[in-house]
């Protein structure tokens, strides 16, 4: 920010602070241009600051990329363990988990954009994506009451991956419904998931 004043801080709250820029800068490139649009050169120029300051935290583009995206999912697990916390009542919990995601992933696009978006089309978060989806599983699984453990495990996997996939296309364009029939669509999943079969 222009004319700043850095007085009474230390080395380290200037790195980290220089840090949150590039991480933003990083979450707005890749949150509305994708992959293709977050360089080391266009993350620089995006957050106000030299490749130096780059170099000072991350070691190249795909750190970085890594680094945004776990700084989203970090929120998205955060946001749905805060949701379920409220309430004791399994269709309340579903309806607060879903409406909580929804408004984390869509009130602000870019971060539904890189959390289930950048892992399908980068390469630095091919594999990462994939390691994030089993403590969204687990967070869903210990909120399942039918079922031995097992069964729950199953059931949570696919119902993030049925989830997933819906917010994707949702995301991109190709499923068009209002956000309020995507949220009950989506309870309905959850709700249904776990029936005694």
């Amino acid at each position: 920010m222009a004319g700043r004043s850095w007085a009474g801080t230390t080395l380290d709250d200037r790195k980290a602070a220089r840090r949150g820029q590039l991480v933003d800068a990083g979450l707005d490139l890749l949150g509305t241009q994708g992959s293709a649009g977050v360089s080391v050169r266009a993350v620089c120029r995006h957050a106000k600051l030299t490749e130096r300051y780059f170099y000072e935290s991350f070691t190249d583009r795909e750190e970085l990329v890594v680094a945004v995206y776990e700084h989203i999912g970090e929120q998205a697990r955060q946001a749905l363990v805060d949701a379920v916390s409220d309430t004791a009542e399994p269709a309340e919990r579903a309806k607060a988990a879903v409406r909580a995601f929804v408004e984390l992933m869509l009130d602000d696009p870019r971060k539904g954009r890189v959390l289930l978006l950048a892992p399908i089309t980068d390469p630095a978060l091919t594999t990462r994506g994939i390691a994030l989806l089993p403590s969204f599983a687990e967070l869903v699984s210990g909120q399942l009451s039918h079922g031995d453990a097992a069964e729950r495990q199953m059931t949570s996997i696919g119902l993030v991956g049925a989830l997933s996939n819906v917010f994707i296309a949702y995301l991109d364009g190709s499923l068009k419904v209002s956000r309020e029939r995507l949220i009950e669509h989506c309870v309905r999943l959850v709700l249904g998931a776990d029936r005694q079969p």
